[in-house]
Order: C-alpha cells, then sequence, then structure tokens
C-alpha cells in the first residue's frame, strides 16, 4: 500500500505536541542546590507526599498553632533513642536525622540537656536543612575519666530558630566498669526543736551505682525502747557520689531522760550503714533551775568555807570562838596568872604569925 504524505504529516503533529507537553524532559532538570550542611539525600517524591516516618519526640507547636513541619530523630531505622555504652574517659560518636518535608529551609539547634546531655559535643551550633531534604548530623559524647560505671540518663534537644518549635530524644549512656554498693549515714544529731526533737543526719552514695535506701529508726532510754521505727524505702533515688540531707520528726519525746538513737540505711546490694549518737532529754525549766540550784550552792559553799577557814585562823591568834545562838562571839585570849608567892606561916603557942 503506497504510504501517504498526510499520514506523516499526522504523526509528525503528534510528536511534536507531547514534546511540548514535557513528556520528553529530563528528571535531572529540576534539581536544586544543596546546603554545605552534612546531607545524605534528598527525601523522595513519595515520603514527601505520604506521611513522614513517626518520631520519638514529637515537634511541638508554634505559637500561632501551625505544626512546625520537621521532625528529629536518631539515624538509623526504628531508633526511638540514643542508646551508648563505653568506659570512663571513652569517646562515643552518634548521628542525628533532622528532616524537612516542607516548601522551605529549615534552621536548627542541636543541644545537651540534663545528665549525659552535658557531655554531648556537636561540630556546629547551628544546621541548615533545605527543602524537602534531611541531614544527618554527628555528635560525640564524652565519658569524664572520673565517672563511675553505671547507667544515665539525659537528653538531645533540637530546637527550631524562629519557630521555637523543639524536639528532645532520650539518650541513655551505661558506663562500663566494677558496680559496687556502698552507702552511709553521716552527721546524725538529734535536738529539741518545740514539742518534738528533730533527728538529723546525711546519706551519702559512696558506691558507683544509683541506690534506693530505706531507712530504719530506732531509740533507747535508761528504762527501756521509746521509738521503733521499721525500715521504709525514702522518696527519691541516690546516684553514685550524691549526697541527701534528711530530717526525721520525733513527736512527743521523754522529758527527761538519757537516750541512745540509732539509724539503719540499706539499699540493693547488700548496701548498709548504722550510725548512732546519745541524746539527753532534759526540761528547759526544771534543767535552769537544777543549774541554777547547782550554781548557787556551790558559790555559797565556797563562800562559807573562806569565812570558816579566815576565823579559824583569827581564833588561833586572839583566842576561843564561843557560839551563841545564830551570834559568833570571840572572847580575848588570857594568859593564865600565877599563883602570888606566901611565906609559910609559923604557929607559935595560940597566936598566929603572919
Amino acid at each position: 500500500m503506497p504510504f501517504r504524505p498526510w499520514v506523516a504529516a499526522v504523526a509528525g503533529l503528534f510528536v511534536a505536541a507531547f514534546v511540548a507537553a514535557g513528556g520528553g524532559g529530563s528528571p535531572v532538570a529540576d534539581a536544586r542546590p544543596v546546603s554545605p550542611v552534612a546531607v545524605a539525600d534528598r527525601v523522595s517524591p513519595v515520603a514527601v507526599a505520604g506521611p513522614v516516618r513517626p518520631v520519638a519526640a514529637a515537634v511541638r507547636p508554634v505559637a500561632d498553632g501551625r505544626a512546625a513541619g520537621w521532625s528529629a530523630v536518631p539515624d538509623g531505622p526504628d531508633r526511638a533513642a540514643f542508646y551508648l555504652e563505653g568506659a570512663p574517659g571513652t569517646v562515643l560518636t552518634d548521628r542525628l536525622e533532622v528532616r524537612n518535608p516542607t516548601g522551605r529551609p529549615v534552621t536548627v539547634r542541636p543541644s545537651g540537656d540534663g545528665g549525659t546531655g552535658a557531655w554531648l559535643a556537636f561540630g556546629t551550633a547551628e544546621v541548615t536543612v533545605p527543602a524537602r531534604t534531611r541531614a544527618r548530623v554527628p555528635f560525640t559524647v564524652t565519658v569524664p575519666r572520673d565517672a563511675a560505671p553505671g547507667s544515665r540518663t539525659g537528653t538531645l534537644t533540637v530546637t527550631g530558630s524562629g519557630s521555637g518549635a523543639r524536639a528532645r530524644i532520650p539518650v541513655r549512656l551505661r558506663v562500663t566498669g566494677a558496680a559496687l554498693a556502698a552507702l552511709t549515714v553521716e552527721h546524725l544529731a538529734v535536738r529539741r526543736a518545740g514539742g518534738n526533737a528533730e533527728i538529723r543526719y546525711t546519706l551519702v552514695n559512696r558506691g558507683t551505682t544509683a541506690l534506693r535506701p530505706r531507712l530504719a529508726v530506732r531509740a533507747d532510754g535508761l528504762f527501756g525502747p521509746l521509738l521503733r521505727r521499721p525500715a521504709r524505702a525514702l522518696p527519691a533515688a541516690l546516684p553514685p557520689g550524691g549526697r541527701a540531707e534528711r530530717t526525721e520528726t520525733w513527736p512527743d519525746p521523754p522529758a527527761l531522760d538519757a537516750v541512745r538513737v540509732t539509724l539503719t540505711a540499706t539499699a540493693e546490694d547488700g548496701a548498709r550503714d548504722t550510725a548512732t549518737t546519745r541524746y539527753t532529754a532534759v526540761p528547759w525549766a526544771s534543767g535552769g533551775a537544777l543549774l541554777a540550784a547547782a550554781a548557787g550552792g556551790g558559790g555559797g559553799w565556797a563562800v562559807l568555807r573562806r569565812r570558816r577557814v579566815g576565823l579559824a585562823r583569827r581564833t588561833r591568834r586572839t583566842g576561843r570562838t564561843r557560839h551563841m545562838g545564830g551570834a559568833t562571839r570571840t572572847e580575848p585570849r588570857t594568859e593564865p596568872q600565877a599563883e602570888p608567892q606566901t611565906e609559910p606561916r609559923t604557929r607559935t603557942g595560940s597566936g598566929v604569925r603572919g
């Protein structure tokens, strides 16, 4: 069948229309420049059109109620938090992923907060993520050389510049090393406070693991037990090296007694310590009267003794002392008089010769 010119013309018109409509355009022609931050790849059109992978920490809405649009998660599949482990003195590394499926660039600031968050360090203070792009931001965790073995927690916070939106991701760190549970009770003292007594003490975690102490209190007087409190859990855990100053209130303590107060603290893994102190209960009014009487009596006795000593010395010099009723009289000393010498009388006859 002979080829007709009008068929070729129609075919040419169809090809021209297809090219004009963009069917033969290259996908690279729509590429945009990428910012110099550490960007792994661009978000695929399917990921942008559909829902973005859920993040571990939800992004807060901005002040006017609109969604921030970006998200931050640990780099890697299905990670809800950063999990790190290392010995004291080591430097650990991980990566944060910031996803921006919106049509405009987003600038965020990563930082570490609380606990191990203070050990985080980032290579840059701010990261700008272009539209429809995700960036992977590396960071380091430096474990201090004096860090005690055990578990630590912290937070990696990503804050949007300008919007104030935030994403928080937990940081779990385990410091390796030998675990040691040690607990001490220090600075135990008892004092009167109105109608009660206050038992003050300090708990110190001397080990390398976090402890939840339990405390038992007892008090014994001269005539038997006065207070018995069985071991009970204290409200907060004590981290390694932590100190907690606490007060136990003792209502209606004895008014007059010599008391021995004993505190026993225990915790997991066999941690245990006992502290004891003495407490003398004396009523303030009676105690003051007794002290005054003792002081006055002692002073009076000293004065009386001095008076008696002085009187004895004067008596030896001047004479004897005679007590007459409530008065004291000293008589002068007299020397014994010699009897007069008389001549012997001689009888002569009936007369007497003197």
